[in-house]
């Protein structure tokens, strides 16, 4: 039998955040997933963010997407910045309460690539662990602050991004201090139209590690 994701809401710090959670039984870890721009249209709903929710479900992990504050019926209004990484915190907060045991995997695609990234600094930075931080055509001109040292970190670009472009996405990584995996996916651009199966197989065999 599937089982489906259960409607939930979240205590954020602007109001109640609307989320999706899926308590996978026997779970081995937990997966956040970000979604992208949310003046753009980005929610909980966008098919490469139910591609990344679906991918950590058949892996066996519970996991929890969420709308930002003013997104769906998210309260607040949009803050396009470090709001959204607070909000990110919150459910990150909720689920992880949820179970404590459990290793975190954030991901986050465009936009939700600069809130994984942030958040999962921030946690490390409060001496929480992350497991693995997945940026998937990630809004990399947004990130001020720093990315943590100990989690692994997967970066998936298309490269015929049409709203990030792919060369900045590149030069980031090359200027990067740390370990780190750049995957990119040719002939693809930013939603991902056609290249969604592609998508799962790279992040599969990541998920299960």
């Amino acid at each position: 039998m599937l089982i489906r994701e259960t409607a939930v809401f979240i205590d954020g710090p602007s109001g109640s955040l609307e989320a999706l959670y899926l308590d996978t039984a026997d779970a081995t870890g937990i997966a956040l997933i970000c979604h992208p721009n949310p003046v753009q249209g980005g929610t909980m709903l966008n098919k490469v963010v139910s591609t990344l929710q679906r991918t950590a479900r058949d892996v066996g992990l519970s996991t929890l997407r969420f709308n930002y504050r003013g997104v769906g019926a998210s309260a607040g209004s949009h803050d396009m910045g470090t709001g959204e990484v607070d909000d990110a915190q919150a459910v990150a907060a909720w689920l992880r309460a949820k179970h404590p045991e459990l290793p975190l995997t954030i991901l986050g695609f465009s936009f939700g690539g600069f809130v994984a990234a942030t958040l999962a600094g921030r946690l490390e930075a409060q001496g929480e662990a992350v497991k693995h931080l997945f940026m998937v055509a990630p809004a990399v001109m947004r990130m001020t602050e720093s990315l943590p040292q100990q989690a692994t970190l997967t970066v998936i670009q298309p490269d015929a991004d049409e709203v990030v472009d792919p060369q900045l996405v590149y030069d980031w990584s090359d200027n990067l201090d740390r370990p780190h995996e750049l995957l990119k996916v040719a002939e693809c651009g930013h939603f991902f139209h056609g290249k969604l199966t592609d998508l799962k197989d790279l992040l599969l065999p990541r998920l299960s590690n």
